[in-house]
Parts: structure tokens; sequence; C-alpha cells
């Protein structure tokens, strides 16, 4: 699981994503997001502790290029370096900011794929009230966990490692086509995401970075979903078709992946 609240090269601090129709958009993930009788995110989508870990930004100019994914934040030691590294190897910098001396203080980025995300300096988090105790962090709002979906997982999985030096841990896969490797990507020795092949359990599911976000009530969260103008892709069950998950389409078409808080 993603903690928000611990520094480190290769954590995801927060995302964001840059929209139409915005308020529209908000409406639909306060609908979806702010379930149970204590909600894990605020009326901002700040999460319980008033961090912010998710945001919607309106689609100005100056965002006009960027896709519509939910784009997750992840720390590097050097924006600079991983944005060369990065070009080098087929991706693209969709935004790169810099001081005035022209040293590199974030960037988005595309992966060859396609796929959306940014780039950030190793640096603390805003500071938490201090009654947050290790039980309210633990249920705070956070990003729970993100998936990458492609064709080719070896691909992105050297991407990755070379661009946010994150390390790859092989899980065993196996569909009807055979054997194959899916990657649990580690920062610091912690699991922080997951690249995957398009095939078996992730077949049908889009080229971008999926945030798994935790709710409070998530069968409140899925029937939220359809009447707020999105649509539902797919409900992960568990034991007795208990529903743990579902992957979600919302009202202009970014993706997102909502789990048990």
């Amino acid at each position: 699981m993603t903690d928000p609240f611990v520094p480190r090269a290769g954590a995801v601090l927060s995302a964001d994503i840059a929209v139409p129709e915005h308020a529209r958009v908000v409406e639909f993930y306060t609908a979806v997001l702010r379930t149970g009788t204590r909600p894990l995110w605020g009326d901002d989508l700040m999460n319980d502790l008033g961090m912010p870990i998710i945001g919607i930004g309106e689609r100005v100019e100056a965002y006009a290029e960027l896709p519509l994914q939910w784009m997750p934040h992840i720390q590097v030691e050097d924006v600079g370096a991983s944005v060369e590294e990065a070009t080098r190897r087929g991706g693209r910098a969709l935004m790169h900011a810099k001081d005035d001396q022209g040293g590199s203080q974030w960037a988005v980025l595309s992966d060859p794929d396609g796929a959306a995300f940014g780039l950030i300096p190793v640096s603390p988090p805003p500071p938490e009230p201090a009654e947050a105790d290790a039980a309210t962090r633990a249920k705070a709002g956070r990003i729970a966990w993100l998936d990458l979906t492609v064709h080719d997982a070896d691909a992105a999985r050297d991407f990755y490692a070379a661009v946010i030096g994150w390390t790859p841990d092989p899980a065993s896969m196996k569909d009807d086509a055979g054997a194959y490797s899916d990657y649990c990507m580690l920062a610091g020795g912690q699991a922080v995401a997951g690249v995957c092949h398009a095939r078996g359990p992730n077949l049908g599911l889009p080229p971008v970075w999926m945030l798994y976000v935790p709710v409070g009530d998530l069968n409140a969260s899925i029937a939220a979903i359809e009447p707020s103008g999105g649509s539902v892709l797919e409900v992960m069950r568990g034991k007795g078709d208990a529903p743990t998950g579902v992957i979600l389409r919302d009202p202009i078409g970014a993706h997102m992946a909502l789990v048990a808080g």
C-alpha cells in the first residue's frame, strides 16, 4: 500500500487530473468517494487529515495538451535526469517546470504507451495534525495502489525501472495462452505499483495509470457511480461474491478503481 506520509524516492505522493466540465466531474467524485459514516475524503476531496492527495483542476489553456487521465505524482531523486532518461527511452515531456537557473522543479511525462505521470522531487509532505495516530493514518484517504496495464509489460517494466528507479519483482501469471509474468514495482523494498500485461485478469483495461482509491462504503460508492454520470467497467469480487473493488469510467472518460477503505 502506498504511504503518502513518508518521503521516499519512488513513492507515489499524490495524483491529479485537469478536466473539462470541472463542476460536473467534482460532483461525480464527491458522490462516489464521500461514502460511509466517516468519509475518507472531504468536500474539497482532500483526505480526512486535510492533505491534498488527489486533485481535480480545470482544463485551462496551459493544461490543454494533457491527456484525460489521472496522473500519479512520483517522487524521484533528480527530476531533470529522470526526464532525460524518459525521453531517451521513447517517452515525452508534456510539461517541464524549471527554476530561474534552469534546474528542474517538476515534470509531467507520457511513457511510450501514452500513460501520463508526474515527477516531483523527494520532499516532506504537508504537516499532518498532531492527533493523527497510527490508526488514523492507516484509515486516511490515500492512494492505496496503482496499476499500469499495457501489451508489453516487459518494456514498460524496463522504462519505469530506468526512469523512476523502481525495482521489478515478477509475479507468475497464467491464462489460456500460457504462462507469463506481471511485475510488482518496489521502492525501497516496498511495493508501490504494478505493471501488467493486457491479458488474463487485466484484459481490456486501458493503458493508463489506474489509481486504486479507498472509500468508506464500497457498496454505496458502486451504487452512486451510474446515477452520478459514470460507468461501471468491472466489479472485483472476493469470497462469497462480495465486492472488493470496482473499476469505473467517470463522466469525461477518465478511469479510476475504488476499493474498500
